[in-house]
């Protein structure tokens, strides 16, 4: 599968490396006019804009859609060298073949974010499995062993069977990180599996203290020594992304 997929096997340090990572998962809203965009700012200018505030996104429309060449081209230009996208796998991956029997649509999948990889702009990847997939670790394993050795790949589990010693023991295995998510309905155990940590902030409000703690677990892990990327909900507010901002804002500066 790795020589499938040379450029994502080959990607590249980012020319500015950052520890710190926050975004939001997605960026083309225009309710989040004029509190976090410019009021008279053109839609077609959200993602410079945004990359100016924050330095990474997750982008969820991998997960039904192929990326052409041209679209992350014009990313690309619209963003900094030190800007990472972070991608959700495809459905088909993880929800239709639920891990299994997938080396034709993981090539197809690979092949498409591979001008990502080889510009060094690729982020982790999310691999995010339906709610109702129960555990099955031995999946999981093979599964990983799939996978370009330098890709960072991070599982988010909806479903609680998945919280166990021999899933974790896995994933540290293989480098893998255990996408920590939290919601209104949901939180998932706050594992440390991999060198980076990913994080899913998706409750509908964040209040004061709950930002200075969210702030707190960030500092800690990076001072573990762990990479950080953190993403806020976007929904039709713009206050994820004036969280995002504010959260990525404290932790470079102490």
């Amino acid at each position: 599968m790795a020589g499938d997929s040379k450029a994502v096997a080959e990607q590249r340090e980012s020319p500015e490396p950052a520890r710190i990572h926050v975004g939001t998962s997605g960026w083309a809203y225009k309710q989040w006019q004029p509190a976090f965009y410019p009021e008279k700012l053109a839609q077609t200018k959200y993602l410079q804009f945004y990359a100016t505030q924050l330095n990474t996104v997750e982008v969820n429309y991998t997960f039904r859609h192929n990326l052409t060449e041209k679209t992350i081209e014009n990313w690309l230009k619209q963003t900094p060298e030190h800007f990472q996208f972070v991608v959700k796998a495809n459905q088909r991956i993880t929800h239709i073949k639920r891990l299994k029997d997938v080396d034709e649509s993981l090539k197809w999948f690979l092949n498409s974010v591979a001008p990502l990889a080889s510009s060094g702009r690729l982020g982790p990847v999310l691999f995010q499995l339906p709610p109702n997939m129960k555990a099955v670790p031995e999946v999981l394993d093979a599964f990983l062993g799939l996978l370009p050795r330098t890709m960072r790949a991070a599982f988010e589990f909806p479903h609680q069977s998945w919280f166990g010693p021999e899933v974790e023991e896995i994933l540290k295995k293989h480098g893998a990180s255990l996408c920590i998510a939290e919601s209104d309905e949901f939180v998932t155990p706050d594992l440390v599996t991999a060198p980076f940590v990913y994080y899913r902030f998706r409750k509908s409000e964040y209040p004061d203290a709950e930002r200075a703690a969210l702030l707190e677990r960030v500092r800690k892990v990076l001072a573990d020594g762990k990479e950080v990327f953190a993403f806020f909900k976007h929904e039709e507010r713009p206050d994820g992304a004036l969280w995002a901002r504010e959260l990525l804002n404290s932790a470079q500066h102490r």
